[in-house]
């Protein structure tokens, strides 16, 4: 099987990056050395025969006790110009930085922010690197595979928003929340 146009320009323009390449169900998938990511995607997104120039996402994996280093992080790059997707894989061990791609793809700002928030990886340059999911105050990563799945009390500082749901009452079948059936709020 011969390797796609992209990859073969990829090895080509950048030998020293490209780790490995590989095929899964379909997609091809790069990993890269992390002191070439941004190169690479600055590649990807502005050469006119590529134009990888939609990032759909950016996850996380932990591969604690599977693989070293311990965590890699995801790109999924598309081009609308010859409708193709690539993966692009960084390998990342514990407390090291990855550089923020936003200022390539600004889409990545949240994505980047969740797996920050997720799994813990530090993205140097990122323009507002803070939890996005989880509480500010909340302690630790929830989706480190060493994360404490449960026996421990979780404390919110913050008191309780909004109404209980004992306090919310819902419709009876038939009616509707403004208590005439079948009636709006203007009738």
């Amino acid at each position: 099987m011969t390797e796609r146009t992209d990859v073969l320009l990829l090895r080509e323009r950048f030998p020293q990056a490209i780790q490995e390449v590989y095929s899964f169900r379909g997609d091809t998938w790069v990993v890269v050395d992390k002191a070439y990511l941004l190169e690479v995607c600055r590649f990807l997104r502005d050469d006119p025969e590529l134009s990888y120039r939609f990032l759909s996402d950016v996850v996380g994996i932990d591969q604690l006790g599977r693989r070293e280093p311990r965590f890699e992080v995801v790109y999924n790059l598309y081009s609308f110009r010859t409708f193709t997707r690539l993966f692009l894989k960084v390998r990342v061990n514990e407390n090291e930085t990855i550089p923020s791609v936003t200022g390539i793809y600004p889409g990545a700002n949240f994505p980047e922010r969740e797996v920050y928030d997720m799994f813990g990886i530090v993205f140097e340059g990122h323009p507002d690197l803070r939890r996005i999911l989880m509480p500010d105050d909340w302690v630790g990563h929830p989706l480190r595979k060493d994360f404490p799945l449960g026996g421990e009390e979780v404390v919110f500082d913050r008191g309780t928003l909004g109404p209980s749901i004992a306090e919310v009452q819902t419709p009876h079948p038939g009616e509707s929340f403004f208590g005439k059936t079948g009636l709006s709020s203007r009738e």
